[in-house]
């Protein structure tokens, strides 16, 4: 049987040895821990805080993520793809998400500041209403995503091509909306 916590405060413990039990988390904080290649598969985290975390190259597969927060965390690499996407909610401040995946999902409203989220996949997610705040989106991929009043007014280096993707009153800011025009080769001065 899965066990259930709450309000658990863990600090700097290294789960890539023994792996964090399999179970239900609520309201709990994990600070400076290391996760990476580990396993979190069918967990639950519900109002949880990660902060300075190394999450990277962990296994997330039906692991749910709700109303949870990210912040200084290393999520290199992860296939969000394969969470639970039941109440799925997850917001990043200040985080290296660099060849991360969220294929297909639905992450409406959520907020991204100060990520690197270079070479992330975004094809086909749904992004309504979510914020991008000086995030660096260096070869992230966006086909058939939805970015409908998303916001990428501080955000740099995005190529989003305008045709393969639903952008109505999406916030773009000067010079950085030119990456809506990078497949057309045009050079503008």
């Amino acid at each position: 049987m899965d066990r259930y916590t709450e309000g658990e405060i863990y600090k700097g413990i290294n789960f890539s040895k023994e792996g964090l039990p399999r179970g239900e988390y609520e309201n709990c904080t994990f600070d400076n821990c290391t996760f990476l290649n580990s396993s979190l598969a069918g967990s639950t985290f519900m109002d949880c805080e990660f902060r300075n975390c190394d999450i990277s190259m962990a296994n997330i597969a039906d692991t749910a993520f709700k109303e949870v927060q990210f912040s200084g965390c290393k999520l290199l690499g992860l296939h969000f793809q394969g969470c639970n996407k039941f109440l799925l909610s997850m917001n990043f401040d200040n985080c290296q998400l660099n060849l991360s995946s969220f294929y297909k999902l639905s992450l409406k409203k959520a907020t991204f500041k100060n990520c690197s989220l270079r070479e992330v996949d975004f094809a086909e997610a749904d992004l309504s209403g979510a914020a991008f705040s000086n995030c660096d989106l260096a070869n992230a991929m966006f086909d058939n995503t939805v970015l409908e009043k998303t916001d990428f007014r501080s955000s740099y280096n995005y190529q989003i091509d305008p045709e393969k993707n639903r952008i109505k009153k999406a916030k773009f800011s000067l010079p950085e909306v030119v990456g809506l025009l990078d497949k057309y080769g045009i050079e503008i001065s």
